[in-house]
């Protein structure tokens, strides 16, 4: 039923395997955040005791920040980790839980590690960061195709109107 609510709500779920335990949810960054603008493919996977065990949460394409581990997506979150409570839904997961995430994060208790040492030790570098991931990794295009990032990393390099400049000063410093 809850799967169902999420379905039924603004959210586009993607099913794997034609089950509902296992499902791609499109999640958008939040209002006002580093990540506004960004569109992420996030992995749910509910386990047999659900609702009474908290679901699997992980980025799919790559977010920068300190409470996802780069590599696996995985989400570092106390209130889907320990205190999940099956009074909690998926809906509560999308609307609040990662939300309140990327727009708090908590370097104090990391899974990315650079990410955190980055937060604290030079903010606007971060800052710097979080947005050029959003630009390169979180675009709708990268949803539909997040399994080819050297795909993803060409295309961007082709489009003409956005970081032209970029590639020009970098061809003008290789002779």
């Amino acid at each position: 039923m809850d799967v169902m609510k999420l379905m039924m709500s603004d959210y586009t779920v993607e099913t794997i395997n034609d089950g509902l335990s296992e499902f791609n949810v499109e999640f958008h960054g939040p209002k006002e955040s580093l990540y506004e603008g960004g569109v992420w493919k996030v992995r749910v996977e509910l386990p047999d005791a659900y609702p009474y065990k908290s679901p699997s949460i992980g980025f799919v394409n790559k977010i920068f920040h300190p409470n996802v581990d780069e590599l696996s997506g995985s989400v570092c979150l106390d209130v889907i980790n320990q205190s999940w409570s099956p009074m909690f839904d998926l809906l509560n997961v999308f609307e609040v839980f990662l939300p309140q995430l990327l727009l708090y994060p908590n370097a104090s208790d990391p899974l990315n590690g650079d990410a955190a040492s980055l937060m604290m030790k030079d903010k606007k570098l971060y800052d710097q960061k979080v947005r050029e991931y959003c630009e390169r990794y979180a675009k709708k295009e990268n949803i539909t195709n997040s399994t080819a990032d050297e795909d993803s990393d060409e295309e961007d390099m082709s489009e003409e109107e956005s970081g032209s400049s970029d590639d020009d000063i970098a061809g003008h410093a290789d002779p």
